[in-house]
C-alpha cells in the first residue's frame, strides 16, 4: 500500500470500575482521548500557564488492530477489549464532570471495512463520540505536542510519530523564525500546516507523510519470518521503500541545525533501556538527546537478547517484544535516511497535541503560546 500523501506537497473481561480518585475542582477540566492500533490512552488536565497539568490519565494495550493486516476487519474479540477500556475512559471523564475534550481514532478504524460501524457502536454503548481523524490532523497533533521540545537553534526540524498502524513524517524549515519564536511557531501549527497569523513569524511545512506501517502492521506484514535477524532487516528496509517519494528525503540535509524529535512508544523504551531504567520515568525521558550510536546499540542489545530475552526485560516485557522490534527497524530506517548526530526523545503524542490545540483555542494558555 502506497503511502498517503496531502495534494500539496480473546474473552471479554469483566466489567471493572477503575479506582476512585480524589476528585479536583471540575472547572478548567479538559479530556483528550487517543484511540490508535495498538493502545487506548487519555489525559485530563487543566491550563497551568503556558502548559497544562495532568489530573488523571488512562493508558490500556487494547490491539484494535489485530487481525487486521490478514481481515481487513476489526476483530470481535478486539472491539470487545476496546470497549472495555473506553468503559473506563468514560467513567473517568464523568467522575472529573469533564465538559471540553477530544476524542479521536486513528489508523485502525480508517483502515477497517467496519471501522465506522465500530464508532457508532462505541457511541451507543458508551456515549463517547470519536472523530476518525484523517492522516494530516494526527501529523499536525503530533507537532503541536512536541513544540515544547523545539530548540531555538533548530532550523530544519523533522518530527516522527512511530503509531500502532501508521507512521507521520513532517519536515519543517524554521529559518524565517526568531529562535526566541521557534517554539510557538510550531504551537499555532495546531489550526494546520498553512496556519498563518498576522505579524507573526510562520514556520513552513516543506513536506509530510503518512505511511500505513506501524509498529503493529509491520510486524503483522512478516509475521512468517522466523529468524529474528532477518525479519529485523526485512522490516527496516521495506519501511524505507516507502519513504522514497518523501521530498527531503532525496537530498542530504546538513547536521548544524538539523534536529529530529521521535514521538512513540519505541522510542521511550529505547531510551529507558539506553539509561539503564529499570522502572520507567517520564521525566527522565522526555526531552532526553540520544545519539545514532547510543540507539543503534540498544537495538543490537535488542537482537542479542533474542525474543524470549526481550520478554523478560523489564522495560520491554511480554506484550511489546515483537512491537518493540518492528518499531526498531523504523527507528533505524530513519537514521540511514537522515544521519545525524541526535534524536530528541518525546514522551508525548496526539493527546499533549489536542490538549494544546484545545486549550490554544479557548485562550486559556499564557505566554502566547496559542
Amino acid at each position: 500500500m502506497a503511502p498517503r500523501r496531502p495534494e500539496s506537497a480473546g474473552a471479554v473481561p469483566k466489567t471493572v470500575e477503575s479506582p476512585a480518585l480524589s476528585s479536583p475542582c471540575p472547572d478548567g477540566l479538559y479530556a483528550a482521548l487517543d484511540l490508535g492500533t495498538n493502545s487506548c490512552r487519555m489525559l485530563i488536565a487543566r491550563p497551568e500557564g503556558s502548559q497544562f497539568k495532568v489530573v488523571d490519565s488512562f493508558s490500556k494495550s487494547v490491539q484494535l488492530g489485530s487481525g487486521l493486516e490478514k481481515y481487513g476487519r476489526l476483530s470481535r474479540s478486539a472491539i470487545y477489549r476496546t470497549l472495555q477500556a473506553l468503559r473506563v475512559c468514560q467513567q473517568k471523564i464523568k467522575r472529573h464532570k469533564v465538559e471540553r475534550m477530544r476524542l479521536v481514532a486513528t489508523e485502525a478504524c480508517r483502515r477497517a471495512a467496519n471501522g465506522k460501524s465500530f464508532l457508532t457502536r462505541v457511541e451507543k454503548e458508551t456515549g463517547l463520540r470519536l472523530d476518525m481523524i484523517a492522516p494530516q490532523e494526527e501529523a499536525q497533533l503530533a507537532v503541536v505536542s512536541c513544540a515544547p521540545l523545539v530548540n531555538p537553534g533548530t532550523e530544519q526540524l523533522l518530527v516522527v510519530d512511530i503509531g500502532g498502524g501508521s507512521t507521520e513524517l513532517v519536515w519543517i524549515d524554521l529559518r524565517d523564525v526568531p529562535p526566541a519564536e521557534r517554539a510557538r511557531a510550531i504551537m499555532r501549527m495546531h489550526g494546520g500546516f498553512k496556519c498563518q497569523e498576522a505579524g507573526r513569524p510562520s514556520a513552513r511545512v516543506v513536506d509530510w507523510i503518512s505511511v500505513p506501517l506501524g509498529v503493529a502492521t509491520l510486524r503483522d506484514q512478516f509475521n512468517d519470518v522466523e529468524d529474528d535477524s532477518a525479519r529485523f532487516a526485512l522490516m527496516s528496509w521495506f519501511f524505507e521503500e516507502n519513504l522514497a517519494e518523501f521530498a527531503p528525503y532525496k537530498n542530504e540535509q546538513p547536521r548544524e541545525g538539523f534536529q529530529i524529535i521521535g514521538t512513540s512508544g519505541t522510542v521511550t523504551t529505547v531510551a529507558a533501556s539506553h539509561l539503564g531504567l529499570k522502572r520507567y520515568d517520564r521525566n527522565k525521558v522526555d526531552g532526553l538527546c540520544m545519539t545514532s550510536d547510543e540507539i543503534d546499540l540498544v537495538i543490537r542489545k535488542y537482537l542479542a537478547l533474542g525474543p524470549l530475552g526481550r520478554r523478560k526485560d523489564p522495560r520491554i516485557g511480554m506484550d511489546r517484544q515483537a512491537l518493540i522490534m518492528s518499531g526498531a527497524a523504523i527507528l533505524q530506517a530513519l537514521l540511514r535516511c537522515w544521519p545525524t548526530d541526535r534524536l530528541s526523545v518525546a514522551d508525548r503524542g496526539l493527546r499533549e497535541g489536542m490538549l494544546y490545540a484545545l486549550m490554544s483555542a479557548d485562550g486559556v494558555l499564557q505566554d502566547g503560546q496559542g
